[in-house]
C-alpha cells in the first residue's frame, strides 16, 4: 500500500488531494480516527483517501472543509480529482462541455450524460465492467454541476424514442430516469424533445452527436463518440453540417410539451407498477 510519506502530490490530482488532506489534518492535530469521528466516517476511509487509494466524494469534501476550516479547499479540488477519473480520451470533451454556453445533442440509444440519474449512469458504465465503478459514476455526476452554476449553458437534447424503451438498469431505474427527464419541464435552460419512431428516415440516422457553442469567440465544436474514442472537430464545414442536421432533427421531433407527454406515458405504461398473477404489485 502506498505510504503517505511517499505520496507524490504532483503525480495526479488525486495524489495532491490526499497529500493536502494529510497535511491539513496533521496541522489540526487530529488522527485519522479523530477526523473520521468528526465527519462521521471511519479512520480507515480517511487513510484510503490520504494514500490515493479511494476517490473522495462531494459530501466528504464539504465535511472535511467544515471540520478543518479550510475555506472550501477540498470542495474546489474535487472537480479536478473527478475529472482525472474520466477516460483520457474523454477529458478534452469534458473540459469543453464545462465552458460551453450552448450544448445541443442528439442521442440514439442513451440519455445524455448531463441528464442521467446516478443509478442509470451506474448501469451504463457497468455494462462491461463493474469493477471500481464508484469513481467513474462520481465523475459523471460531477459533470452535471455545470447545470447548477449561476449562468448555466442552454442544453437542448433530442432523444430517439428508442431511448425511452431501452431498459437500462431495470424497470425501477428507468422509471426514475424518465421522471428525472420530466423534472426539467420548468427549467428554462434544459429542453428535451423526443424524435418519434414515426419520423421515419431522419437526419440523425448516422448516429449520435453533439454541437458545443461558446461565448468569447471560441470556435464551435462538433463532437461524435466511438468505442473508447472521442472525435471533436472545429472544422467549419463539419460543424455547419452537424448544425444543419440538428435543425432538421428539432423540426422532426415532437414539441417539448408533446415530448413530455410521451415520456410520462411510457413511464407509466412500460415502467409503472404492474400486478403479478397473485395480486402483488411489481415496482
Amino acid at each position: 500500500m502506498k505510504n503517505t510519506r511517499d505520496l507524490d502530490p504532483s503525480a495526479s490530482p488525486l495524489d495532491y488531494y490526499g497529500a493536502e488532506l494529510r497535511r491539513l489534518r496533521e496541522a489540526a492535530g487530529l488522527s485519522q480516527r479523530q477526523l473520521g469521528d468528526i465527519i462521521f466516517c471511519t479512520g480507515s476511509l480517511i487513510g484510503q483517501i490520504e494514500t490515493a487509494h479511494k476517490v473522495p466524494t462531494r459530501p466528504f469534501s464539504e465535511a472535511v472543509d467544515a471540520a478543518l476550516g479550510t475555506g472550501g479547499t477540498f470542495t474546489r479540488l474535487l472537480p479536478l480529482v473527478l475529472k482525472s477519473q474520466l477516460p483520457p480520451w474523454f477529458q478534452p470533451y469534458a473540459e469543453m462541455e464545462q465552458r460551453a454556453s450552448y450544448i445541443s445533442t442528439f442521442q440514439t440509444q442513451l440519455v445524455h450524460g448531463l441528464l442521467q440519474t446516478e443509478p442509470y449512469a451506474r448501469a451504463v458504465l457497468g455494462a462491461m465492467n463493474k469493477d471500481n465503478l464508484d469513481p467513474h459514476v462520481a465523475a459523471r455526476m460531477e459533470r452535471q454541476s455545470v447545470l447548477k452554476r449561476e449562468h448555466p449553458p442552454l442544453v437542448w437534447v433530442v432523444l430517439s424514442e428508442a431511448v425511452l424503451y431501452g431498459e437500462i438498469g431495470g424497470r425501477k431505474v428507468m422509471r426514475e430516469q424518465l421522471a428525472h427527464l420530466l423534472s426539467f419541464q420548468n427549467e428554462q435552460w434544459v429542453q428535451v424533445q423526443i424524435l418519434p419512431f414515426t419520423a421515419g428516415a431522419h437526419a440523425g440516422l448516422p448516429g449520435s452527436f453533439t454541437v458545443l457553442r461558446f461565448d468569447g469567440g471560441e470556435p464551435d465544436i462538433a463532437y461524435t463518440e466511438g468505442y473508447e474514442s472521442g472525435h471533436p472537430t472545429a472544422n467549419p464545414h463539419e460543424v455547419k453540417s452537424r448544425s444543419l442536421r440538428y435543425d432538421h432533427l428539432q423540426a422532426a421531433a415532437l414539441s417539448v410539451e408533446d415530448s413530455a407527454a410521451m415520456i410520462a406515458r411510457v413511464m407509466e405504461e412500460r415502467y409503472g407498477e404492474q400486478p403479478e398473477p397473485d395480486g402483488r404489485t411489481l415496482a
